[in-house]
């Protein structure tokens, strides 16, 4: 596969989807440990999206989200830093490497909708004024979901700069 996920060679989309599922089920035990740890509520959901296992940890009412906002931190700080470790435990039960997303009280499915908004006015900017738009230094999940909005517009994007100052340059046609 060339974006990156591990899959046996010849592995059937029924067996990828196997192997996300199950990716998904290890994260959301990993999570309901770290939630018991904690002492926060938060119910769990598992989702495979495009290529890639997606779980979310959401809560019932305004108490439980405030609690779990915790989890998400500052501009999302610790939501990335549980992303990674929640990789890590995927990665120990099964030997490969996870793409999975996490999500905590809408944290980044709110991100995604601002950021998609982002990348089609930088698109429409270009547009009208033929000129490159460089945006703001963003996080890879940011970066992904600006290029991807930029490319239903119709134009090109690249990633200019060294982390953690990379950014997206909108380019015109």
């Amino acid at each position: 596969m060339t974006d990156g996920t591990v899959a046996p060679e010849g592995a059937s989309k029924s067996e990828l989807l196997a192997s996300l599922e199950q990716e998904g089920e290890i994260a959301a035990d990993y999570l309901e440990a770290l939630l018991d740890i904690a002492d926060l509520d938060g119910d769990i959901d598992m989702d495979v999206e495009g290529d890639r296992a997606s779980v979310s940890i959401i809560g019932e009412g305004p108490g439980a989200t405030r609690s779990l906002n915790r989890l998400v931190g500052q501009d999302g700080e610790v939501l990335e830093a549980l992303q990674e470790l929640t990789r890590l435990a995927v990665h120990r039960e099964t030997g490969e490497r996870s793409r999975l997303m996490l999500d905590i009280a809408g944290f980044r499915a709110g991100k995604r909708t601002e950021l998609a908004e982002l990348g089609a006015r930088a698109a429409k900017d270009v547009k009208a004024s033929g000129e490159p738009v460089r945006l703001r230094a963003m996080t890879p999940f940011e970066r992904k979901v600006v290029h991807d909005a930029v490319a239903a517009a119709g134009l090109r994007s690249e990633s200019e700069g060294e982390e953690p100052q990379r950014r997206v340059v909108v380019l015109p046609a």
